[in-house]
């Protein structure tokens, strides 16, 4: 079940690999392990995904592929987990790592005027940089942290599911053929 459930969202591994804006990656896309829908891969690429989505850094995806190939994890998960933070996300994901930046330093959240334009960014980013960062580090790190063991939790509550499915089915057709054997003598 969480095979198919990765299986039938992410691209298919030919779909990335032609891609003519990945071809500078060369042979590096051809590693199998990018494209294993296993525990550990998809684990990893959880992780890696959820951890650059809150990095606060232009280009996130390229920089999810090139952790995904360094770590050999599962690239297509890795990449398209970083749209979790998107233009619309952004805004309260951003303002909820400054808060928790300035709660983890100690001090006041400042009141911010959401005009969220370049000029009003640069004008407040000298003074709430530091609770900022800190904080976008601080679920970056916690995010990866909590999806990684999620994903290998619900792997093996699946694995272990199926395999006391297939020993109650090879159970029940013993004792089937434990009564059919006894009703024949």
């Amino acid at each position: 079940m969480a095979k198919q459930f990765f299986k039938k969202w992410l691209p298919h591994p030919t779909t990335v690999k032609n891609n003519k804006n990945l071809q500078f990656l060369g042979n590096l896309l051809h590693d199998p392990n990018l494209w294993h829908l296993n525990k550990r891969s998809v684990s990893g690429g959880m992780a890696v995904g959820l951890f650059m989505a809150f990095i606060p850094v232009p280009m996130q995806m390229l920089f999810a592929a090139i952790l995904a190939i360094f770590f050999r994890v599962n690239l297509a998960l890795s990449v398209s987990l970083v749209w979790i933070t998107n233009p619309f996300t952004m805004p309260p994901v951003f303002y909820f790592s400054y808060k928790i930046g300035a709660f983890l330093l100690g001090i006041t959240p400042q009141h911010l005027d959401a005009s969220f334009t370049l000029e009003w960014l640069l004008k407040v980013l000298d003074q709430i940089w530091q609770p900022f960062l800190l904080g976008c580090f601080t679920l970056s790190c916690l995010s990866a942290t909590v999806g990684y063991f999620l994903v290998r939790a619900l792997w093996r509550s699946q694995i272990k599911r199926l395999w006391n499915e297939r020993r109650s089915k090879r159970l029940t057709a013993l004792n089937k053929l434990k009564k059919h054997n006894l009703s024949v003598e």
